[in-house]
Formats: structure tokens, sequence, C-alpha cells
């Protein structure tokens, strides 16, 4: 099955638009954005999800096969995703290390379906459709980015 999605930057506008502070969970490196997965939302929104060198919760994707992997804990962090609805805020598509390249096309479909899976509990949990404790939800969304996108998840 083939499934679209993209690697890409965030603009320099989206991070104008979304500065720290006040919005200390959307990560930026000091003088660039990170490398994001990013694919499209059955509910018309693009999922955008950060590659890291280091992830300490299982609330990503976690690279095996890499050469970076070997020696960090890097993979796709799920609670770092950002909510695009304006192709205005991503810079052009970039290009990233072959072996973490080579394993996201392999794993995309799983990638993707955990990535939404992760959206749309924090979107039901809120709406009071989905019920799972405060703990985990705590344990879940605590430090995630998807707090500053209600608007555009319809929250």
């Amino acid at each position: 099955m083939e499934f679209d999605y993209a690697i890409y930057r965030l603009s320099d506008e989206f991070y104008r638009m979304y500065p720290d502070p006040p919005y200390k969970e959307i990560l930026k490196k000091q003088s660039r954005g990170y490398a994001c997965l990013l694919f499209q939302s059955h509910y018309g929104y693009f999922i955008c999800v950060p590659y890291r060198s280091e992830i300490s919760h299982k609330y990503a994707y976690h690279f095996r096969s890499s050469k970076r992997s070997q020696k960090h804990k890097s993979g796709i962090d799920y609670t770092k995703a950002v909510i695009i609805k304006e192709l205005k805020y991503l810079d052009k598509p970039i290009l990233i290390d072959q072996d973490e390249y080579a394993e996201t096309r392999k794993n995309i479909l799983h990638i993707a379906k955990k990535a939404e899976d992760y959206v749309e509990t924090y979107k039901t949990y809120l709406k009071g459709e989905k019920r799972i404790s405060k703990e985990e939800f705590s344990r879940r969304y605590r430090c995630t980015s998807l707090k500053y996108f209600h608007k555009e998840l319809d929250i």
C-alpha cells in the first residue's frame, strides 16, 4: 500500500507565530527547526511529527536499525507533534540520514497510525468521548505540544 508523506522543516513564519515562550513544548533547535515527518489526516490538517536524537519515553517510534540509534535513543516523537493547516508554515522538504529515511519508509503505515492514534486519543479524551484515567492522560500528554492546537483540532 502506498502512503503519502514528506519530510519538512517548519518555516520561520511558523516559529514567529508560535514563539518560545509561551509555546515551550514546540521543539526548536537554536538556529533551525527539527526535521518533521508530515502526513495529512483524514480531518484535513497535517500532522507534523519531529525526528529527535534522544527520546526517553514510549510515545514515539524508536529507530532500531539506524547508525544513530545504536548510540542514541533516536526516533519520531509523537508528543511533540504539531498540527498544520496552512502550507506557509512549512519550509522546503529536507533530507535526513539515509538509514533513518529507509526505516521510516519501511514502517510508515505503523508510524502514521500511531501518530494519528496519539492525536485522536488526545482529542476524544478532552471532548469526553474517550475514557482513560487522569493519570494515564497526564503521563501521555503532560509535555505535549498538541495543547497549542485546539482550534485546529476542533476541541
